[in-house]
């Protein structure tokens, strides 16, 4: 049986991946499909500035997202990313619920799905918090810096 007392400390290295992955994705995918387009989108919702607030989201997403998976200044860079978060969750994602999955129909194309709700903003939420509160952990810029390690 995993003994839980031994591997407390390796817990924060799994969310940085998969936090520090999901950033980096979802701004390589706005960079991608060019950040006028995604500019357009937030104009369409009413943000103010939006060529300015695409760019700092792309950035956020993608050096935050970065920064997150190298363990580096998590505390301070989980601030906009969490900004980010909290914008995209109450402008888009609130009006559809809190599931993320919304199965439509299952066509020979495949699974058709509705628009997500605000369940996968949470969970990022979620874990940026624990990140801050728990540290970076193990293999972690942060904890090459710190005094405590």
């Amino acid at each position: 049986m995993l003994n839980r007392i031994k591997f407390p400390t390796w817990a924060p290295l799994p969310l940085r991946l998969i936090v520090g992955f999901g950033f980096i994705e979802h701004g390589y995918a706005k960079l991608l499909n060019r950040p006028e387009n995604f500019a357009s989108i937030l104009h369409a919702l009413g943000v103010p500035a939006p060529h300015l607030m695409a760019w700092l989201t792309i950035l956020t997403e993608l050096l935050g997202g970065f920064a997150v998976l190298l363990g580096a200044f998590v505390p301070l860079v989980s601030l906009p990313m969490a900004a980010v978060l909290l914008v995209a969750m109450f402008s888009v994602h609130w009006r559809y619920g809190f599931s993320s999955i919304k199965l439509l129909a299952v066509t020979p194309a495949g699974a058709k799905f509705g628009p997500p709700g605000y369940e996968c903003d949470l969970l990022y939420l979620a874990c940026l918090v624990a990140l801050v509160l728990a540290g970076s952990g193990p293999l972690s810029i942060d904890r090459l810096f710190s005094r405590k390690h």
